[in-house]
């Protein structure tokens, strides 16, 4: 294993966290993509993450994935591609901070977390990685696997789908399915 690699499911929470913030050139650097190429080679998944970082590590490479990132989940004509937001999935009206953005926050609470920013919607995918994180880092595993069983694992497959199914960017399909093997139930 790479001296790179995280070390602990908390650690591969926090990157996951990194990789879905709007892309910049603060943190989406060459050192990220030794991190992204290790996890993959860690991992044995089936991806060339080596052609993936040819790709994306260059001067071109920033522009793409912001491209993409806006494309996929802040705005596209006629209509957000895969939006972030679990209530987009498991609310009846498929609309922002509906019932379902209100558990979380309310799950977040009962599990001692709070949400500092006023604008910081709880349902958002970074929120709730985030959140694991948090609740690996603490030794929570219990809430954790609770979360993941009540909560995430019932939205976060429909947002992959529509991740896969509209993107030709292995980019985000490679995070996705990094955030899925981090998060599926264990047999």
């Amino acid at each position: 294993m790479s001296d790179s690699t995280p070390q602990t499911p908390a650690a591969f929470f926090h990157f996951l966290v990194q990789s879905f913030q709007y892309p910049d050139q603060t943190w989406l650097t060459t050192s990220y993509f030794d991190l992204l190429v290790s996890c993959v080679q860690h991992l044995n998944l089936d991806i060339n993450a080596q052609l993936l970082r040819q790709h994306y590590d260059n001067s071109n490479g920033l522009e793409i994935v912001q491209t993409e990132y806006t494309r996929l989940f802040i705005n596209a004509v006629p209509t957000v591609v895969a939006p972030p937001y679990s209530s987009v999935y498991l609310d009846t009206d498929a609309q922002l901070y509906g019932p379902s953005a209100e558990w979380v926050r309310q799950f977040y609470q009962q599990h001692g977390f709070t949400l500092t920013g006023e604008a910081d919607i709880p349902d958002h995918l970074v929120r709730e990685l985030e959140f694991l994180a948090l609740l690996t880092d603490e030794g929570q595993q219990q809430a954790a696997d609770l979360f993941l069983k009540q909560h995430f694992r019932v939205w976060f497959p429909r947002f992959k789908e529509r991740v896969e199914a509209n993107s030709d960017n292995d980019f985000y399909r490679l995070l996705t399915a990094l955030v899925d093997f981090f998060t599926r139930e264990e047999p």
